[in-house]
């Protein structure tokens, strides 16, 4: 016996019933009808994050990536331009690619010799008689239709058209800015390494929970009560942080008002001026009167839709693969410029979500918690009306909440919506 899902016809799912303001129904995260439209609709439609620059930085390197469960290859050709392919030969669809990373202006499909070129093309083909010659044949890599690039990142989308990289980015587009000033040359590297965490979990629990100001206190406690952390305090009833919608199912925790009434330089970063001085002088020689300001108010805290999370620190990319299951991969940001710093966010990070970290084991904990809850009968519904009551619009027109408040989620949410209603 299963819970019913109010149906909208014969064969499709009623998302207006299953998405209301307070609620969200069960089955959302557990039927496989849903998953697989969210593929159609959300990750094969939409601008999805697959990689960064600095992860192909000289011509012919190349790195696996992926959009779902879909393997790509970004690649960097002998002019400089990024692609990606889709790993798939295009004779028998064997993988192409079968390393993680490397340096080659080529591919070579196992299975038959078929060889392409690092931006798809097909180069030759052994036994060319048997295609009647040497007459070129039109069977390149596929490639994703859309590749845009924003302050180093990378953005794909399945879609022939839609909306602009920079128009699904909205808002959002800020918090990357603001990661970006955090380096004294104004870029972001990704270039120390993935670490990939498989997770028995629907996609949609990690988004939510990426900025739900709710759960840290409680989830984490221990952690911070064994390391005198401050940061439980920035999500308490007490902060004067927010959560606010950026809009296009874009979400953050802006902890910038804390750390402004502090007026305290690094302390974003758990440490002083004194502790990190190049980085500091860096910046100021930098920046001039503006380093000041963003010393202080430090790293985003924000969640792109649908699977890019940028956690002041570390970078997190969601990758769904089946209705119950997920894979997020992690790394440290690393900011041009700034060695010193750099070694410590690697340091941080392998202590926060290494193999033997503790914050990600945390939340991993309670993912898979929410999928097994999420699959009883009773009862149906997941409540997200926290806030409601007194969330406000700020100067932006962006819908803001308190610290702990699922502004993000309803956000997220009425986003989800709209995409999954769409019939283009």
């Amino acid at each position: 016996m299963t819970a019913t899902v109010p149906q909208a016809g014969t064969d499709r799912p009623d998302y207006s019933a299953l998405i209301q303001p307070e609620r969200v129904h069960g089955s959302l995260y557990t039927d496989p009808r849903i998953f697989a439209e969210e593929l159609e609709r959300i990750w094969y439609r939409t601008w999805v994050y697959v990689g960064h620059e600095s992860e192909v930085p000289q011509p012919g390197d190349y790195v696996r990536k992926n959009i779902g469960p879909q393997d790509l290859v970004m690649t960097r050709d002998r002019e400089g331009q990024v692609h990606l392919l889709v790993n798939r030969c295009a004779h028998r669809a064997n993988l192409v690619c079968e390393d993680e990373r490397g340096n080659s202006n080529s591919f070579r499909c196992p299975y038959h010799g078929w060889t392409f070129r690092n931006n798809g093309e097909l180069l030759g083909y052994p036994y060319h008689q048997g295609y009647g010659g040497r007459g070129k044949l039109n069977l390149g890599m596929a490639t994703v239709p859309r590749v845009e690039s924003y302050r180093g990142f990378v953005f794909g989308s399945f879609a022939e058209d839609g909306p602009t990289l920079t128009e699904h980015l909205g808002a959002a587009a800020g918090e990357i800015d603001r990661l970006c000033r955090l380096s004294p040359e104004g870029e972001v590297e990704l270039n120390a390494g993935w670490l990939k965490h498989r997770t028995r979990a629907n996609w949609k629990l990690l988004a939510e929970n990426e900025t739900d100001g709710y759960h840290p206190q409680f989830v984490h406690g221990s952690i911070f009560s064994v390391t005198g952390s401050p940061i439980g305090a920035l999500y308490s009833e007490k902060s004067t942080a927010v959560t606010r919608d950026l809009g296009n199912g874009h979400s953050e925790n802006d902890l910038r008002p804390e750390f402004r009434r502090h007026g305290e330089p690094m302390r974003w970063f758990g440490t002083t001026p004194d502790r990190v001085p190049d980085y500091v002088a860096k910046m100021r020689q930098a920046y001039g009167d503006e380093a000041e300001q963003i010393l202080v108010e430090g790293a985003p805290h924000v969640m792109i839709f649908p699977n890019l999370f940028i956690a002041e620190i570390q970078v997190f990319v969601i990758q769904p693969l089946s209705v119950d299951e997920c894979v997020q991969h992690s790394t440290a940001v690393q900011l041009k410029g700034a060695p010193e710093l750099n070694r410590r966010m690697i340091s941080q990070s392998i202590g926060s979500v290494g193999p033997a970290g503790m914050l990600l084991a945390d939340d991993t904990e309670m993912y898979e918690r929410n999928q097994v809850g999420a699959e009883q009968l009773r009862p149906e519904w997941l409540e997200i009306r926290r806030g409601m009551h007194r969330e406000r619009v700020d100067e932006r027109g962006l819908r803001v909440g308190t610290a702990t408040d699922e502004t993000g989620m309803r956000g997220f949410w009425s986003h989800y919506k709209t995409l999954m209603e769409d019939d283009k």
